[in-house]
């Protein structure tokens, strides 16, 4: 197993860090736990909040800034009311959930997650599912609430905006989910979290903030999707063409995007390759 010597400017010193080993590729004893069965839980409820409260907040201003009743561009919480609506969403469930469920709220982060061998892949798949339905439940709940200003402002689908190409809205998916995953995978190094202690309490904050810097970044590109069930789960929901004509934009690059920032982290940064060959000569 690969090992890492700390070096600390404290009065501990020296202190031995050990990788934990990669989880299992599948693991049938963790389906008969009713911890994953609670996970997925946390998931599904989470993702339903996520989509509930950020396409809520995108109808919302475009309802604003409606001149047909009386609004201008001026008015509503604007593009950066949105990507604080996501990016604070974001942080405050990854803070709710981390403990129950990890907090990945996002097929992407789920993805990255399972190519690093932190999670299974029974549990891998299951998380996808429960959030892409409760992204499904998220906007079936707003269109409940709100039909006809949902149908009216897009209900939240995310599409390619005129003026760009599809290689520049898959462009602003692979590098703003690379953004996010990337921030996970930094902020929740177990490597980190043996070192400093206050690690494990702020990471909900710069993926949250990820997500916030991301989506100022690429609302006019894509409206930003970096989520496949955020995406998925209002494409159902509003049920256009358009929405789905790019619905593929919004798995293929948050897929590729999470899989970079996982080589990245995990080969690069944390040099798994070299531990691994170095852990494979000292046992021959």
């Amino acid at each position: 197993m690969a090992k890492d010597i700390e070096v600390g400017g404290n009065e501990y010193g020296h202190k031995d860090y050990h990788d934990p080993p990669p989880t299992p590729l599948i693991d049938i004893e963790e389906l008969t736990k009713w911890s994953f069965y609670r996970a997925l839980i946390a998931e599904f409820v989470a993702t339903m909040l996520f989509l509930y409260i950020t396409v809520l907040t995108v109808i919302g201003y475009k309802s604003q800034i409606d001149v047909e009743h009386g609004g201008g561009q001026c008015g509503g919480v604007g593009i950066l009311g949105i990507a604080w609506a996501f990016g604070g969403m974001i942080f405050i469930l990854v803070y709710c959930t981390a403990g129950i469920s990890g907090g990945h709220i996002n097929p992407a982060v789920t993805f990255g997650l399972f190519l690093a061998r932190k999670v299974s892949l029974p549990r891998a798949v299951l998380y996808m599912v429960a959030q892409c339905l409760g992204a499904i439940c998220g906007c079936g709940l707003v269109k409940a609430f709100q039909k006809s200003y949902y149908v009216k402002y897009g209900g939240g689908a995310n599409e390619l905006a005129d003026g760009y190409n599809t290689g520049t809205g898959l462009g602003a998916e692979i590098i703003g989910t690379f953004v996010l995953v990337y921030t996970v995978f930094s902020a929740t190094d177990p490597k980190r979290n043996a070192r400093d202690s206050h690690v494990p309490v702020l990471a909900p904050l710069p993926i949250g903030f990820a997500v916030f810097m991301v989506h100022l970044a690429t609302i006019p590109v894509t409206g930003t999707g970096i989520n496949p069930a955020r995406s998925f789960g209002a494409a159902v929901i509003y049920g256009k063409d358009k929405a789905w004509d790019d619905q593929w934009l919004f798995w293929v690059g948050p897929f590729i995007g999470a899989a970079i920032a996982a080589f990245y982290h995990q080969f690069i940064l944390r040099a798994s390759a070299v531990k691994a060959l170095g852990s494979f000569k000292s046992g021959n």
